[in-house]
């Protein structure tokens, strides 16, 4: 690795971790006769196959694009004007062309710049099967110009190709998803003494991630979601999180967290500012006994179906029903990855997965979120997270 590398980029992955998914990739490739992959990301918290192939997470806003072939290295595509300030030459392992364009999706004269790189770079490089990668993340006029300009190409969707490697994670990788575990627990500790009569709920976020940052998280997405006792205290997005704390309020608290190196895990729980009402703690008992259930089952083999049809029976049960609300998924290099517990989903479990995990409690007058990260194992599922399980008073906790 360039001393470069490790001076500038605060966790890099080693040499051998990047040769390890680019080899088990091209292993793949070879047997499907693909000559190329071609991936686009706009962000990082939904968009991590370009950072699992570059070691660079995609600039928000402006596609990254990335061409892996089979038998080459590969050609980066990016927004910029200088091809060494996007890319240095210290950061282009196992990259030997990085492209520029003046684009942005915002400018829409702008829209098939980053496609006619990539066509002239596909043409250019005679590759004839093309295999694409989650086109879902793609812009529509990206995919649109090579389709409508390559013609004479085969494409197939390789997702599954790259999400079977990507999903079982390296013991490097899992070292990393571990230091997430530990400072995502750090920043739980704190909480209790943040939650307190007359602060906004985006006061506390803005305290909870600078304790974050501050021990080296990349990303994350903070809700901090207060009712009164009796309403619910749901998810919510950060725009809406002007309410005052009030006394006798619940507050539940959701950090989704990439840590040093950028692996996702993310943690749930409901804090009370006075006592939790009888109903709220049994809805709490409810998704915290089906997340300990769950953990049970998520070993090798399972299958994501039979899991989710495990913990629906169980939660209707308890009194809470499913809602049709997807209640555990594979975490990486973005929130919510494969396998996900859901009945569509055709990848088994297997050992060393990242597997967040998060059963809903849900009336009408009850939301609880008991949400914690498991590796998976032959046996069961080793928790990651290190927050008590349980409802927390504010001001009082475990720590205190």
């Amino acid at each position: 690795m360039d001393k470069r590398l490790s001076e500038n980029v605060f966790l890099p992955v080693s040499d051998e971790e990047q040769n390890r998914r680019w080899s088990a990739v091209r292993q793949e490739m070879k047997k499907q006769n693909i000559d190329c992959l071609v991936m686009q990301n706009s962000e990082a918290h939904m968009g991590g196959y370009v950072r699992w192939f570059i070691d660079m997470p995609a600039k928000f806003g402006t596609p990254t694009t990335v061409l892996f072939p089979a038998e080459d290295e590969m050609t980066v595509i990016t927004e910029g004007n200088t091809p060494e300030l996007v890319l240095p030459d210290w950061m282009m392992r196992g990259i030997k062309e990085n492209i520029v364009r003046p684009y942005y999706r915002s400018i829409h004269y702008t829209d098939s710049l980053d496609g006619q790189a990539a066509v002239e770079a596909i043409r250019k490089n005679g590759y004839k099967k093309i295999g694409i990668i989650a086109k879902g993340l793609m812009s529509a006029c990206f995919y649109e110009y090579l389709k409508e300009n390559l013609t004479e190409l085969e494409f197939v969707d390789a997702t599954d190709l790259v999400d079977e490697i990507k999903c079982v994670k390296s013991t490097e990788e899992i070292s990393l998803i571990r230091r997430t575990a530990d400072i995502t627990g750090a920043a739980f500790a704190a909480i209790p003494a943040m939650l307190r009569p007359g602060r906004k709920e985006y006061e506390v976020a803005n305290e909870i991630r600078h304790i974050l940052t501050d021990m080296g998280s990349e990303e994350q997405l903070i809700m901090v979601c207060s009712a009164p006792m009796g309403q619910q205290a749901a998810h919510k997005m950060p725009f809406f999180m002007n309410r005052t704390l009030q006394k006798g309020d619940q507050v539940m608290v959701m950090l989704e967290v990439s840590g040093p190196g950028g692996f996702y895990q993310e943690v749930g729980r409901t804090f009370c500012i006075g006592e939790p009402s009888k109903e709220l703690q049994d809805g709490w008992n409810a998704a915290r006994d089906a997340q300990r259930r769950a953990a049970e089952i998520l070993k090798e083999g399972a299958c994501p179906a039979d899991i989710c049809r495990i913990n629906d029976s169980y939660m209707e049960q308890r009194g809470f029903p499913s809602r049709g609300m997807i209640f555990a998924h594979g975490q990486g290099y973005e929130l919510a990855e494969r396998p996900v517990i859901y009945g569509p989903e055709t990848i088994a479990i297997r050992s060393n997965m990242n597997i967040a995990v998060h059963p809903f409690g849900i009336t009408d007058s009850v939301y609880v979120f008991c949400c914690d990260n498991f590796l998976t194992g032959p046996d069961g599922a080793e928790p990651l997270s290190k927050v008590p399980l349980e409802l927390m008073i504010a001001g009082t906790g475990p720590w205190y």
